[in-house]
């Protein structure tokens, strides 16, 4: 009997794992209810609501195929390798197969699994599946992994072109078990269940996810390039969700976009190539934690970033987490993250470089935040875009570069469109001042004031990133 441990990765298409499993004889899948271990790790509801969901639907998919789903609880990881044991033993399973993941709780809690079912000769095989190219693959020429992502990008379509990953297809139905799936939850204690409305954006199943990966594909795709950095459009994918919870492959999703472009990987359509680039970055993060695992652990990818002077402001933290800054932009991304559990991608750029930047609050307290209120949270990609924000992390913008909230609004939502949807209050300001409203439509429309001047915060995280230690100093 083979056990296919399913964790994110909740489908039967393209599932590495199970269809190892599948082909090795008689199948059983389990899945953990780890809640303590989900909070730990600063999990969303909204999250945890969709994992919760996907579950649903896949059980009614493994049905199809005679896989009986197993639920079992893991308060944290520590206890997993009993759990695990104590079913591999009651089922007499010879092989345990699961799909990598890559941080550093997740690389020890199987390193643990397989050190205990090997004590009782149970084998443990885990496979790639949440990536193009298994980490370790991609090396720099002095055999490190690589800090920037231009150079790993080149690396990465290099390979990718010598050896296109392919698309495994649905397996075949086994012969039915004896064996009764398991009631599935439908929440579990410490995560309260979203409103309806936020459910509703993301109805859950792999059927959802592959027909929204081929309606993009056929009607946003080639627009992508020009579209993306306009929050008011309907530009992006919007599959994040899915693939943060495994619903979705990126082998799936590159696919999708080599059919679109005649197989081209960078050249041809440039709104393929661009969205080839965006899985490209996902693959880079992702890489990170396995090279640097310090990221794993709330450090900064740069060490000597870790004397920045951060500044304790739980008022502003509080204005900015609640869209109140007094930034009409700023505002409208932080009420459509609460109201929807997504942000646009453009403006999760904006909202962490004002909070590090011109606020010089800790980056750590916005990556927090967003794995907090974040359906598609990851931590590999929320880390990535955070640490690149603030000027700590790998192929870092630039620590004097910083983003203007105002002049961004009126590049990427000229007309005001996302900020009146957000702000309603806003709604009968003008194109021009709905940006930066002057005081007095401030007090008629009951929208606050700034919580800082532009300028002279961007002079405090100048000098503050001026003055610190040069790469490679002692911090000790």
């Amino acid at each position: 009997m083979q056990l296919t441990w399913l964790r994110n990765d909740l489908r039967v298409h393209d599932n590495t794992a199970l269809t190892a499993a599948l082909e090795q004889g008689p199948t059983l899948a389990l899945f953990l209810l780890s809640p303590d271990q989900w909070q730990a790790h600063d999990e969303a509801p909204a999250k945890v609501d969709f994992r919760l969901r996907n579950l649903q639907a896949l059980a009614a998919d493994l049905q199809q195929l005679n896989v009986p789903l197993l639920i079992r609880s893991a308060d944290r990881w520590a206890s997993a390798p009993a759990v695990l044991a104590q079913l591999c033993s009651q089922y007499r399973i010879e092989s345990v197969h699961a799909n990598e993941e890559y941080g550093v709780d997740e690389a020890a809690r199987d390193a643990a699994v397989a050190r205990r079912l090997a004590e009782q000769g149970t084998g443990f095989r885990s496979h790639l599946d949440q990536l193009l190219c298994r980490p370790g693959t991609l090396l720099t020429r002095s055999g490190g992994y690589f800090k920037v992502f231009s150079q790993f990008r080149k690396a990465c379509l290099q390979q990718l072109r010598l050896a296109p990953p392919r698309c495994l297809p649905r397996p075949q139905p086994q012969s039915a078990l004896a064996i009764d799936s398991d009631p599935l939850p439908t929440s579990v204690a410490g995560f309260p269940l979203p409103n309806e409305s936020l459910r509703n954006l993301w109805p859950a199943g792999e059927a959802v996810a592959r027909q929204r990966l081929e309606l993009f594909a056929e009607d946003h795709l080639h627009e992508y390039a020009e579209r993306r950095d306009l929050p008011a459009e309907p530009g992006t994918s919007q599959l994040s969700p899915y693939l943060a919870n495994g619903v979705l492959s990126p082998r799936q999703c590159l696919h999708a976009a080599l059919v679109t472009n005649q197989g081209e990987f960078d050249s041809g359509n440039t709104g393929v190539t661009t969205w080839i680039n965006e899985l490209l970055w996902r693959e880079f993060y992702k890489h990170i934690l396995v090279g640097y695992p310090r990221v794993s652990r709330h450090r900064a990818f740069r060490p000597h970033t870790e004397a920045v002077p951060w500044r304790d402001a739980p008022d502003e933290l509080a204005a900015w987490q609640q869209g109140r800054t007094g930034f009409p932009l700023i505002d409208a991304a932080m009420r459509q993250l609460l109201a929807t559990g997504w942000m646009h991608n453009r403006l999760r750029m904006v909202v962490a470089m004002f909070l590090s930047k011109n606020l010089l609050i800790d980056w750590r307290e916005g990556e927090r935040y967003f794995m907090r209120h974040l359906v598609d949270g990851d931590l590999a990609a929320n880390n990535g875009g955070w640490q690149w924000s603030a000027s700590t992390g790998t192929d870092a913008v630039p620590w004097f570069r910083l983003f203007n909230p105002v002049t961004q609004s009126q590049r990427f939502d000229p007309q005001g469109r996302f900020i009146k949807h957000w702000l309603p209050e806003l709604r009968e300001l003008d194109r021009r001042e709905v940006h930066d409203p002057s005081p007095i439509s401030r007090t008629l429309c009951g929208y606050p004031a700034p919580i800082i001047d532009l300028a002279d915060s961007r002079a405090r995280a100048l000098a503050a990133f001026r003055d610190l230690p040069p790469p490679g100093a002692d911090l000790v």
